[in-house]
């Protein structure tokens, strides 16, 4: 079966070991659809560690010739993974729409993300530059020593184990951000699918399978598993032959992580992705020229906010749960136009059921807390996991004395923070924890007021917008998708945008090896065409 032959029918509900289609010897579990609460054929059998082992030992014998191919078949074989998951499009886009909830333009959208990241990482393994190629040239006159011959390349880690997302079932999955990422740098993948979307998953891993066999690579290159999150994620992260983990979910499973990778007895470097708020900072001048541009730019402005808490049932990792608004007379206005924006909101489905009864329980939790008032609230959707969008408010000195209010509610909530005084942001700024974002809402007036913001909020995010919104994470060369702790477990990378490669290379140097002994991207006569560093200066490939 391949990736363009494949249908919802034709779904094994077996994980795929190095290209073989295998059956776990563990329980089974089935997808559900959100909307309903009604389980999803096949039912899908989660593998014991014995079989994760075969997995796991086929990437490592994969790596000695993944590592090490040439330029053009390594980037042609992430460019086949893109052909075959877009054509598989039909199934692959019905199958994620009934296993998450999501509409089919965000399926659509998210499926073109996933494939243009993986053509991006191509062209990036065709240019090079990933590959940071030196030379420092031998100068055996120097006195009072010899200079030496000193060539250095970034090198692949090893076997990569990458953890699906539950909120990006195409984009942060299976052949998603930390996939291509991992594949580009020149490691294999075991990939751990995420038990809520396990036909998606399939559909995307047969794709990535039919690649590998169609370059004719070593099957170990990629592995798709399906089992307890707890036990064999786990396992993964313990296994030897894993050099590197890519997560993307909660700060409690990303910290379990973090601590079993720590206590291997060789540790190994886990790029997490767990929690944000990403805090959103309105400028009176901001709030005043909008006023003045009449009713409909004030209402507009409302809906902007409120489109971006509410886009995919506020299920993104960039969500604008915290939002500062100055007191007075401007900021009662916007408020205004939020609360009305809310009311005919609609609740769209939520991911599982399990997201909306921790979405709930955090809604529940935060509108008790002393001090916090409700701006405005939507609508029930259909079904039961459809709850009606929320906005809050509360004071600087509420949101300072009161832990709650800095927690993260995953799904379509959000808390206004009313503040006095440019000093009082700064202030908030400070005792934020790591982000992924923060957006800056101002006019030219505000520039003064917002420059000393600036310098802290650099040291609290990973992005900083100006008059937007933080949901929608372009994929390019400059992105960052990160921050500091715990937005990310290491607030050094990025999981999205070309420099998310480097988190799964490391350095090498040669020091006066014979030439013949050399790997190609060091030679000297620079067969792959690299651009390289002699000598400190750059010198690009001819």
């Amino acid at each position: 079966m391949t990736a363009e032959t494949m249908q919802t029918q034709d779904l094994t509900g077996r994980s795929i070991i190095a290209g073989e289609s295998v059956t776990g010897a563990g329980r089974r579990v089935n997808g559900y659809n959100p909307a309903t609460n009604e389980a999803l054929e096949p039912e899908y059998s989660l593998i014991d560690e014995a079989q994760l082992a075969t997995a796991t030992s086929a990437a490592a014998e994969a790596f000695e010739t993944f590592s090490q191919l040439d330029p053009e078949t390594h980037a042609a074989f992430l460019e086949k993974v893109a052909e075959n998951i877009e054509a598989a499009a039909e199934p692959l886009t019905e199958r994620v729409m009934a296993e998450t909830g999501l509409p089919q333009a965000r399926v659509q959208g998210e499926r073109g993300r996933t494939v243009n990241q993986l053509r991006l990482f191509a062209s990036v393994i065709r240019q090079g530059d990933f590959r940071g190629t030196r030379w420092d040239t031998a100068d055996p006159e120097r006195k009072p020593l010899p200079k030496p011959d000193v060539r250095q390349r970034m090198i692949p880690l090893g076997p990569v184990a990458v953890f699906g997302a539950s909120n990006f079932p195409l984009a942060f999955s299976v052949a998603g951000g930390d996939t291509a990422s991992a594949l580009a740098a020149g490691c294999p993948v075991v990939f751990k699918a995420h038990n809520a979307h396990p036909g998606t998953s399939e559909i995307v891993g047969t794709a990535i399978t039919a690649a590998v066999r169609e370059l004719g690579l070593h099957p170990g290159v990629f592995s798709l598993i399906y089992g307890p999150g707890a036990s064999i994620g786990q396992a993964l992260a313990s296994d030897p032959a894993i050099k590197a983990v890519g997560f993307t979910g909660s700060r409690g499973a990303g910290i379990s992580l973090m601590q079993a990778a720590a206590a291997r007895e060789v540790p190994i470097p886990v790029y997490a992705e767990m929690s944000s708020i990403n805090p959103v900072f309105f400028f009176n001048g901001l709030l005043e020229d909008t006023i003045a541009q009449g009713d409909q730019a004030l209402t507009d402005l409302g809906q902007a906010y409120l489109s971006s808490v509410t886009g995919s049932s506020g299920q993104l990792c960039t969500a604008p749960g915290l939002v500062f608004v100055p007191s007075g007379a401007h900021g009662d206005a916007f408020l205004e136009a939020v609360a009305d924006a809310a009311k005919p909101a609609p609740g769209q489905t939520m991911l599982t059921q399990s997201i909306a009864a921790s979405w709930n329980e955090g809604v529940e939790q935060l509108s008790s807390q002393e001090g916090v008032a409700l701006v405005g609230r939507g609508t029930d959707g259909a079904g039961e996991n459809a709850p009606a969008p929320v906005v809050f408010q509360a004071s600087t000195a509420a949101f300072r004395d009161n832990p709650v209010l800095h927690e993260e509610i995953f799904g379509a909530a959000s808390l206004v923070i009313r503040y006095d005084s440019a000093g009082d942001l700064v202030s908030a700024a400070q005792n934020l924890e790591g982000q992924l974002t923060a957006t800056l809402h101002l006019s030219e007036s505000d520039h003064a007021r917002a420059a000393p913001l600036i310098p802290v909020l650099e040291g609290k995010v990973g992005r900083i917008l100006a008059n937007g919104w933080p949901t929608g994470v372009e994929v390019n060369h400059s992105m960052v998708h990160g921050g500091p702790f715990p937005a990310t477990s290491d607030s050094r990378s990025t999981s999205v945008g070309t420099r998310a490669i480097e988190r799964f290379l490391r350095p090498v140097a040669y020091q006066n090896l014979p030439e013949s002994l050399l790997p190609a991207p060091v030679k000297t006569e620079n067969p792959w065409k690299l651009n390289r560093r002699v000598n400190g200066t750059i010198t690009l490939a001819d």
